[in-house]
């Protein structure tokens, strides 16, 4: 198991365990994570699971794509340099022990 360190909105900490099958909103999502809305399911057509990810922690993730890029523009909170869509981040064990803060609001 993969874990993933969650900083919610009211800046309450919680570490979930992810599958190497899901990705980081599935297991989220899973796990009942308050602010993952997810309203697409996790086909990258919404952003509501938008997230930011801790700074030390971008360069060891997929890259983004255009897809994910132009979504983020249209996100409900403010886009930041490390904003990422959590649908778009499979779980390996490469990220064990990401850390990553939910934003106030999805929609």
């Amino acid at each position: 198991m993969t874990q993933i360190n969650i900083i919610t909105p009211d800046g309450q900490q919680t570490s979930i365990d992810a599958s190497a099958n899901e990705s980081v909103m599935q297991a989220a999502s899973r796990q009942g994570i308050e602010g993952i809305v997810a309203e697409c399911g996790g086909n990258a057509m919404c952003a509501t699971c938008h997230i930011y990810v801790a700074e030390d922690w971008l360069d060891r993730l997929p890259a983004m794509s255009d897809d994910e890029d132009a979504l983020l523009d249209g996100a409900a909170a403010e886009r930041r340099a490390n904003s990422r869509l959590s649908c778009q981040i499979p779980v390996t064990d490469e990220i064990d022990g990401l850390t990553i803060r939910v934003p106030d609001r999805q929609v």
